[in-house]
């Protein structure tokens, strides 16, 4: 079926294609705006990264949130949430404060706490023999961020606007290249960069201002979101929908329609058509050139052939696993557990393909971050997730790298990959915590390509990419195409649920030409939050996330009721 647009109007005046955190903020901000917004989401749910999944009306696992930076007073994320009237709407709980991450390595472990100062006495006690190289570099790192963090709340007419010093001398500069001027040593690497599995690049791959902004969300403190990363996409749908904004699920764009260089709606794959004024494209960035819109039909040909040219940052694999008892003593932190002391070997291997490397374990424990929720396990349980980054490319998963991701999941090469790999990932996992094997009540492995094929982005990787046209350049918001614009995890404000909210907003700002983040930061609200549903006791986010038109379709698991006990 065509949709037609009467009297020559457009249909909507955004369309917004992906759900993920990016895509949700802008819409959210467009529709305060008063504009009629459409986001139109592929997958069954809302939410991309940040969507969640039950098995056996027990359990509940989060895709991507697994903790938050920055959320207390004065935070990013809340600001963003405020400007939307949904500040109440989510809570977040706080992580361990003198320690939310436990890095060890085989020689040396510490506990990574709250604020740069702490962080700064830890480092020394951990590494006494290279006080003067830590210092050094936490000296870059944390003047990189302070800049960058004011740069992005300055208004742009003030002096805060302009690019800072720090970000000219250190910014720029690859970790590696920070670490050389720094004498720092493998081991020491090591530990500094452990928590790179957030960005998904070793230190030759990372520019310093990445590195520098992700330690600092956390070092301003970590969080997990009550009842899981869903209830922040849900409040996001619900804030949304309020201001007459729609969410349809199971709406896949096959192409973005424009006409005399400007943008005219979208096609479905279905064929039909929807006509709108402005388009967002939350989805993968060389998916929207080279498929979506049409490559150099649309695009000048240099904006294709960078896009063509781009390589993408690390893929991640995940084991999920249950078990019928609780993990005694275990802080309320994750664990970066590290096999080697040379981080930037490890890294080599994976970029060199090599599918029996393993160079972290990334350990995040649902359960002990959010004990009370109903949905994470029932009580007594465990719930929590094993993570490492993988190579690019299906090899490693004993298919052709030009396979699709249609009907892998019954080849046995894969099969038999995906089987080698859980047991490493869970052979690593109990180095890191002690045995659990004999209590598990439910495991699931999510390979790279299950990743490619439920957010179809490009390789698998949750973390955009690496290079386009040069190391850590990314593209702005604005594209050559006329009311054509860009959000998510591919933009120039970065991955992580934080860095993808910013980009949204400042989408939305960049089409409402307002300084929206500045002004929410500083308190203003934009949506109207007498406008927000009254929540009732059986508040389902996974139902609300997939949209009003199919809320109560079939299909959607649900978690069984817990007794009062």
């Amino acid at each position: 079926m065509t949709v037609h647009a009467g009297n020559g109007v457009a249909d909507w005046d955004v369309i917004v294609i992906g759900s993920g955190i990016g895509g949700l903020v802008c819409a959210g901000y467009l529709a305060a705006d008063g504009r009629r917004v459409l986001v139109l989401e592929q997958h069954d749910v809302a939410g991309g990264n940040g969507h969640v999944f039950r098995r056996r009306r027990a359990y509940e696992f989060d895709v991507g949130v697994h903790y938050l930076g920055d959320c207390g007073p004065g935070g990013m994320l809340p600001g963003i949430l405020n400007g939307l009237g949904l500040r109440d709407r989510v809570t977040f709980l706080p992580m361990d404060r003198d320690g939310f991450d436990r890095i060890v390595l085989p020689s040396v472990s510490i506990d990574v706490p709250v604020g740069w100062p702490g962080y700064r006495e830890r480092l020394m006690r951990a590494l006494p023999d290279e006080a003067n190289g830590v210092t050094r570099f936490l000296d870059a790192c944390s003047a990189v961020a302070e800049a960058n963090r004011a740069r992005l709340l300055a208004r742009p007419d003030s002096a805060d606007a302009a690019m800072p010093m720090a970000m000219l001398r250190w910014g720029r500069l690859t970790l590696t290249q920070l670490f050389d001027r720094c004498g720092l040593s493998p081991k020491a690497r090591t530990v500094l960069a452990a928590q790179s599995g957030n960005y998904g690049a070793s230190p030759a791959q990372t520019l310093v201002v990445g590195h520098a902004v992700m330690i600092d969300d956390y070092l301003r403190g970590a969080y997990y979101p009550a009842g899981g990363g869903q209830t922040l996409v849900a409040a996001l749908v619900e804030g949304l929908e309020a201001h007459g904004g729609a969410l349809r699920t199971r709406a896949r764009v096959g192409a973005i329609l424009t006409e005399n260089g400007r943008v005219t709606g979208v096609e479905l794959d279905d064929g039909s058509r929807i006509s709108a004024q402005v388009v967002v494209s939350n989805a993968d960035y060389r998916r929207t050139i080279l498929d979506l819109g049409g490559g150099t039909r649309t695009f000048p040909t240099g904006v294709v052939e960078r896009a063509t040219a781009a390589t993408m940052r690390l893929p991640m694999a995940s084991v999920y696993v249950a078990l019928d008892r609780e993990l005694a003593g275990l802080p309320n932190a994750n664990i970066w557990w590290w096999a080697s002391e040379d981080i930037e070997a490890s890294y080599d291997r994976l970029y060199a393909g090599d599918p029996d490397e393993i160079p972290f374990a990334f350990l995040s424990f649902s359960s002990v971050k959010d004990p009370r929720s109903a949905e994470t396990c029932p009580p007594g349980h465990a719930n929590f997730q094993i993570m490492t980054a993988r190579p690019a490319g299906h090899e490693a998963w004993g298919l052709d790298d030009g396979s699709g991701v249609v009907g892998y999941r019954r080849e046995r090469a894969y099969m038999a990959a995906k089987r080698r790999f859980t047991e490493r990932m869970l052979d690593t996992a109990e180095s890191a915590i002690g045995p659990f094997r004999d209590r598990i009540v439910h495991l699931e492995t999510a390979t790279t390509l299950t990743q490619e094929r439920y957010t179809l982005s490009t390789g698998g990787t949750p973390y955009g990419m690496a290079t386009w046209g040069r190391l850590g350049m990314r593209p702005d918001l604005r594209t050559s195409v006329d009311g054509l614009y860009l959000a998510g995890q591919n933009t120039r404000f970065g991955s992580g649920i934080t860095g993808v909210a910013i980009s949204g907003i400042a989408c939305a700002s960049s089409i409402m030409d307002r300084p929206l983040l500045p002004d929410v930061h500083r308190g203003a609200v934009l949506a109207d939050p007498a406008l927000l549903p009254v929540r009732e006791d059986s508040w389902d986010p996974l139902r609300i996330s997939r949209g009003a038109a199919r809320r109560d379709a079939r299909g959607l698991a649900k978690i069984a009721a817990r007794s009062a006990s």
